[in-house]
C-alpha cells in the first residue's frame, strides 16, 4: 500500500521528483522508444530500407566513426552552428533589451522581426546564395536565420518578466535610467535569459540540414543528404541521432551550468 502511495506522489501535479526517479524515468523513456521502434522492424510493418533496425544503425554509427566520418564533420557543424548562435546571441541580447525597454525602439523594430521569423528558411536558400555565394558564409547566414529572430523576441519577453516594482525601488534609492539596467533588470533577467538561449541553441541545430545541402562537403547535413542519395537508411539515421546526441549533452550541460550559476532558484 505504501509502494502504490509513494508511486501515486510521484504523478501529483508539479510535485517535487528525486533524481533517481527522474533518472529511471529517463531510462525507461529510451527503452520503450528503442523497443518499440525494434518491434515495428521485427513485425514487418515497414521494410528495411525505410526503417532499418536500431542494431542496423548502431552498427553504421560505428562505422562512420571507425571510419573517420562521423567526428570531423560533427565538428564542422559544431563550429558551424556556435558561431551562427553566438553571432545571433551577440546581436539579439541588446537589441531584444532596447525593444522592451524603450517601448517606441520596440514598435519600430517588432513588427518587421515578427514578418522575418516567419518566414521560411529553405525559401531564402536562393537569396542566400546570390548574396553570400555558396561559401561558409552562406551557412553560418542561413543559421543565423533561423535563430536570430526568434531569439531576440525571447530576450524582449524576459525583459518584460522584469517586476517593475524592482525599478521603482532602484529609483526611490536615487539610481539614474541607465543605471537600473546593469544593476537591475539583468541579474533579474538574467536566469530567464540562459533558458531562452538555451532553447533558441536547440532551434539553430534544427536548420544545420538546411545550411549544409547548399554546395556543401562537410558537416554531419552534408553526411546525412549524401547518404539519401544513395538510399543508405542506416547512415542518414545514424547521422540524425548524431545530432540529437549532440544537442542533448549540450542542452544537460548548459541545464547544469544554470542549475550551479542560480542556486538560489532551487528550492
Amino acid at each position: 500500500m505504501s509502494g502504490a502511495s509513494s508511486f501515486g506522489g510521484l504523478l501529483r501535479f508539479r510535485t517535487a521528483v528525486p533524481r533517481m526517479a527522474v533518472g529511471v524515468a529517463a531510462l525507461l523513456g529510451a527503452m520503450s522508444f528503442l523497443g518499440a521502434w525494434w518491434l515495428i522492424v521485427a513485425l514487418h510493418v515497414v521494410a528495411p530500407i525505410f526503417l532499418p533496425s536500431p542494431a542496423t544503425v548502431a552498427r553504421a554509427f560505428w562505422t562512420m566513426c571507425a571510419d573517420g566520418v562521423a567526428m570531423p564533420n560533427a565538428l564542422i557543424s559544431i563550429s558551424r552552428v556556435w558561431s551562427a548562435f553566438l553571432l545571433s546571441a551577440i546581436i539579439a541580447v541588446p537589441l531584444g533589451i532596447l525593444m522592451s525597454g524603450y517601448r517606441i525602439i520596440g514598435a519600430f523594430l517588432e513588427p518587421l522581426i515578427d514578418f522575418i521569423r516567419y518566414l521560411p528558411v529553405p525559401a531564402l536558400v536562393p537569396l542566400a546564395i546570390i548574396w553570400f555565394g555558396v561559401g561558409e558564409e552562406t551557412k553560418i547566414f542561413l543559421l543565423w536565420l533561423g535563430t536570430f529572430f526568434q531569439l531576440v523576441l525571447m530576450v524582449a519577453a524576459d525583459m518584460k518578466r522584469v517586476p517593475g516594482e524592482y525599478f521603482e525601488t532602484a529609483y526611490t534609492l536615487g539610481a539614474k535610467p541607465r543605471q537600473t539596467l546593469g544593476t537591475v533588470a539583468l541579474p533579474a533577467m538574467l536566469p530567464q535569459l540562459m533558458d531562452s538561449m538555451r532553447i533558441s541553441l536547440g532551434w539553430c541545430w534544427t536548420y544545420v540540414i538546411i545550411a549544409e545541402i547548399v554546395a556543401s562537403d562537410s558537416g554531419l547535413g552534408f553526411v546525412i543528404w549524401t547518404a539519401r542519395r544513395f538510399m543508405k537508411t542506416d547512415q542518414v539515421m545514424a547521422g540524425v541521432i548524431m545530432i540529437g546526441l549532440i544537442g542533448l549533452l549540450t542542452d544537460q550541460c548548459l541545464r547544469l551550468l544554470h542549475r550551479f550559476l542560480f542556486r538560489y532558484q532551487s528550492s
